[in-house]
């Protein structure tokens, strides 16, 4: 690393103020703190000091992604009747790109708007650019990927400030996109294949219209059934939960409240007879698990107080079964409550800091 760091130290004067290439600053900038934690400090006002800039956040949750984005490429070839190396192998094929269509298309906007700002480059897309492929079939087409990351980085963060000044979590706003804009692309019995020989209607188009799903749920819970490339194995995603959580990168507040939430609304519907299968199974298909560990989560789109925290994951699991029961042609509930709830969510911070407020006023009174 000493070797690199001196290859790093030797061009930076290019790219600094006054240098050749000083109108490269930001970009020069985005590949140095990506490679070395910052030597900078600040030097006046409130700060707090720690090793973990938003890099290497960021690198933690690619790290918790990568378990089920693993297994969804493996799942990916094992639909078409593939199994082992060939069908990680056809995913990996099918998969990947989909991953480079997304970073070069995001990280290009990114690069292009910190240039025209003269900002430094937003780290946040480390990790959308790898949400956005894993929240899409297989099957969709990489120039739907390129358009609905475009709109999700232009419309979604830049218009708003950047990263950390988003609204909306931005790979949902790209599935969003995508699934309004080209519905037949992304839902249906055949776009979840690698293989137009293969069709069939995903697990919980199954729940929706049949009440019954032809899976095991020991298939649905270890992820051998139709779906989005990230979301099938829950198993997985409770893998990168664990990253998540033992590293202090996700709310686990958050993160229960949503299953929490999603289990009362199901236990609801079963007891009022409106659904016959049992409640858990919304937790084990479709995007139920991947939205309340990797996306419910976001620190910047979801609540900022504890109580918040608490609120926004209920309703959000609670608004996911409801939008699947009460509207079967929408199965997936999972996006729109999140989405809808990123909207709530300063309301709800509101609301318990003007709580908090009030009781404090009281408690000024008795003690006067």
């Amino acid at each position: 690393m000493g070797g690199l760091r001196k290859i790093v130290d030797k061009m930076k004067p290019t790219f600094s103020k006054g240098g050749k290439l000083s109108f490269l600053e930001s970009t020069f900038d985005a590949f140095e703190t990506f490679l070395f934690v910052p030597n900078t400090t600040t030097s006046k006002g409130a700060h707090i000091r720690d090793c973990n800039d938003m890099k290497r956040t960021m690198i933690v949750v690619v790290a918790a992604l990568l378990p089920a984005l693993f297994f969804g490429m493996y799942n990916t070839g094992y639909q078409v009747g593939l199994t082992g190396w060939a069908a990680f192998w056809l995913g990996f094929c099918e998969v990947f790109p989909m991953i480079v269509v997304s970073y070069v298309v995001g990280l290009g906007i990114e690069f292009i708007a910190a240039q025209i700002r003269g900002h430094e480059v937003n780290e946040g897309f480390l990790v959308t650019g790898l949400l956005i492929p894993m929240v899409m079939p297989v099957g969709t087409p990489l120039w739907m990927i390129a358009l609905g990351t475009a709109f999700a980085v232009i419309f979604g963060k830049e218009v708003f400030g950047g990263t950390g000044m988003n609204i909306f979590n931005p790979a949902l706003l790209a599935r969003a996109f995508v699934f309004f804009a080209y519905t037949p692309y992304i839902s249906g019995e055949t776009v979840w294949y690698a293989s137009d020989a293969v069709s069939g209607a995903t697990a919980l188009e199954q729940l929706a219209t049949n009440g019954a799903m032809s899976y095991s749920s020991l298939d649905a819970f270890l992820g051998f059934i139709p779906g989005c490339v990230g979301e099938t194995s829950t198993l997985a995603i409770l893998v990168g939960a664990l990253i998540l959580l033992v590293t202090g990168v996700a709310s686990w507040r958050t993160m229960i409240s949503v299953f929490v939430g999603g289990l009362a609304m199901g236990y609801l519907f079963q007891a009022l007879g409106v659904t016959g299968y049992p409640a858990w199974q919304h937790l084990i298909v479709g995007g139920f698990a991947f939205g309340a560990v990797f996306m419910a989560t976001d620190p910047v789109t979801s609540a900022q107080t504890n109580k918040g925290k608490y609120i926004v994951g209920f309703l959000t699991g609670a608004l996911a079964v409801m939008i699947r029961v009460v509207n079967p042609a929408y199965p997936e509930g999972m996006m729109l409550a999140i989405l809808f709830m990123n909207a709530l969510a300063p309301l709800v911070d509101y609301f318990v800091v003007e709580a908090n407020i009030s009781r404090r006023k009281k408690r000024v009174k008795l003690a006067k």
